[in-house]
């Protein structure tokens, strides 16, 4: 093992698994260093000037605070794309990259008006846009900040996503319509808290996070409400849902006169996904 190995192993040893200290050592080498980790796995020595080194020892500070790996080096990928992430935003995550997959999958032989209701970082969004070239895409997010992350990723990724800022829990329709709609609203209830890892807990933000124990279906009631008014006849809503509410998530929605209500499960074989049509 190299000695910066050794170095990154011995400071974060008890505090994270193996795996996820291999994990941060290649993100470590090729995200911030642009070390080639074949050269790496050669044998080839590795030589970080004294900058490097303390570059190094600062990011290894931060992990031991549980901060993420994601918003230490101000990027994730999402859907075989690099999004710049910050603490304003939830790092994407490979379930919601199941989601993208399957609306890609039902819409793709038309030119559809897509909205991402709480787009955060635009990764649903942008990835739909990139995806889907001739359907039109829209995002809201009720946070300026994360609004300006996803004009960001926008720009950065040629994606003609179009952002406004709007607090669905207060919007009224307009007369905009749409043909698909899709969220992955705050899903987890404050109860949830104390199964939750450190650095999801502290470091991503709550608002995008937590709902109240007492009405934790609050988002998508909303939205499947507003979905009745915005989306044209046999439009379709796309959920990614908290797995402890996959039901009750599908039988709001048959309750509202949705049709064809349907619970997905992820590649772990949780219920992850509820899609339905006006």
């Amino acid at each position: 093992m190299h000695a910066v190995e050794l170095h990154i192993k011995q400071l974060l040893t008890g505090i994270y698994s193996v795996a996820e200290i291999k994990s941060f050592t290649k993100i470590i080498f090729t995200e911030v260093f642009h070390l080639n980790m074949l050269d790496i796995y050669m044998g080839k020595d590795i030589n970080l000037s004294a900058n490097q080194l303390r570059e190094l020892d600062e990011i290894l500070a931060r992990l031991q605070k549980y901060e993420p790996i994601q918003y230490i080096v101000g990027c994730e990928t999402f859907f075989g794309l690099s999004f710049y992430v910050t603490p304003a935003v939830l790092i994407p995550r490979p379930e919601t990259e199941e989601l993208v997959s399957l609306i890609i999958k039902e819409n793709a032989d038309y030119p559809a008006r897509i909205l991402d209701i709480g787009t955060g970082s635009g990764c649903i969004a942008i990835s739909l846009s990139k995806n889907l070239p001739q359907s039109k895409v829209s995002s809201w997010d009720v946070s300026e900040e994360a609004l300006l992350v996803a004009r960001k990723n926008n720009e950065a990724l040629g994606a003609s996503v179009s952002f406004n800022q709007v607090d669905i829990l207060e919007y009224q329709p307009n007369g905009e319509a749409f043909d698909v709609i899709v969220s992955n609203p705050p899903y987890v209830t404050v109860s949830e808290k104390v199964d939750m890892e450190e650095n999801v807990l502290h470091w991503e933000p709550s608002l995008a996070l937590f709902v109240p124990d007492n009405d934790p279906l609050l988002f998508y009631r909303k939205i499947a409400e507003i979905g009745l008014r915005l989306l044209t006849p046999n439009g379709k809503i796309y959920f990614e849902i908290n797995q402890a509410f996959g039901k009750e998530t599908a039988d709001l929605l048959l309750g509202l006169g949705y049709r064809n209500a349907e619970i997905v499960k992820d590649i772990f074989g949780k219920d992850r996904i509820v899609k339905a049509i006006r």
